[in-house]
């Protein structure tokens, strides 16, 4: 007998009688008949997967429009504030519309003191509030953007993770990361989906800190260099463990990074705030970096 789907948390009714999906189709609509947008970047479900899609009309939110819900709230999420930067990039002119999570909103926040992002202005966030099933699965600190139209807000959610490994001795931790940084592949899986990871010359591909065609990558190096890539940037999306065949769990190490971070240069990522990352600034204006383009 064929096994029924579980009702996920975009097509549960709220007290309207509506569905998220609904509620986040219609204000899309709003939007690209005002003409506010010209496209929309969202989710796509079709034969049973969902992928990053730009709706560039009406009539295509009735095909396959989706949250990224399947039989768990959120069980298919993206870099989707990285795919939107690129979109912008390539386009001067033309104004869109994105789904936002709370951790898609940290991310372009995270874009943009990065100066990353040209005329902000010509994107339109529409959020959407996670269910406290997806927030306790990720740990999230903000499991909801500063304005959504459909879900409810739920608290955020402690980092027992990083505590328990960091309840450990040096010993034991350093034992703990080499053991599982030992069974990486070096599939990049990890840096492709960081929502903040935007180089155009990236460390863990030069000569000179880690040797490329090297299968398994040296450990710790490979890792560790990322992992001070990822200060100052690394806004808690969980993404990067997700991603990784070898079950990783990254997110516990950057997260780590991250408070030390705010604990020694008060910097905390994914804020609208003035100022940049503190590994960003070299003394003077540094003037043109790679990771700058």
């Amino acid at each position: 007998m064929k096994k029924s789907r579980k009702k996920s948390s975009s097509v549960a009714q709220t007290s309207t009688g509506n569905t998220m999906i609904d509620i986040v189709k219609e204000q899309v609509k709003t939007l690209m008949d005002s003409g506010q947008i010209s496209a929309f970047l969202g989710l796509k479900e079709k034969q049973g997967s969902v992928f990053p899609f730009l709706y560039k009309s009406v009539q295509d939110l009735d095909e396959g429009f989706s949250l990224g819900d399947l039989e768990k709230p959120g069980q298919a999420r993206y870099p989707i504030a990285k795919l939107l930067m690129r979109i912008v990039k390539s386009d001067a002119e033309t104004s869109y519309g994105a789904l936002f999570r709370g951790c898609d909103e940290r991310a372009w926040n995270e874009l943009l003191r990065w100066n990353q992002v040209n005329s902000p202005q010509r994107v339109f966030k529409v959020g959407i509030a996670c269910p406290s099933e997806l927030a306790q699965k990720h740990e999230c600190r903000k499991p909801f953007p500063d304005e959504y139209v459909a879900g409810e807000k739920v608290d955020p959610v402690e980092n027992i993770s990083v505590q328990e490994v960091m309840g450990k001795d040096l010993g034991a931790r350093l034992e703990y990361w080499m053991g599982e940084f030992d069974r990486c592949i070096k599939c990049y899986g990890c840096r492709n989906v960081c929502p903040v990871c935007f180089c155009n010359v990236c460390t863990l591909e030069q000569d000179s800190l880690i040797k490329t065609g090297d299968i398994p990558p040296e450990n710790p190096m490979f890792h560790l260099t990322r992992a001070v890539h990822m200060a100052g940037r690394c806004i808690d999306c969980n993404l990067c463990t997700e991603a990784c065949p070898s079950d990783i769990p990254l997110r516990i190490l950057y997260k780590r990074v991250a408070e030390i971070i705010s604990d020694e240069f008060g910097y905390v990522t994914g804020e609208i705030a003035a100022g940049k990352s503190p590994l960003n600034i070299l003394g003077s204006d540094p003037g043109h970096t790679a990771a700058n383009d």
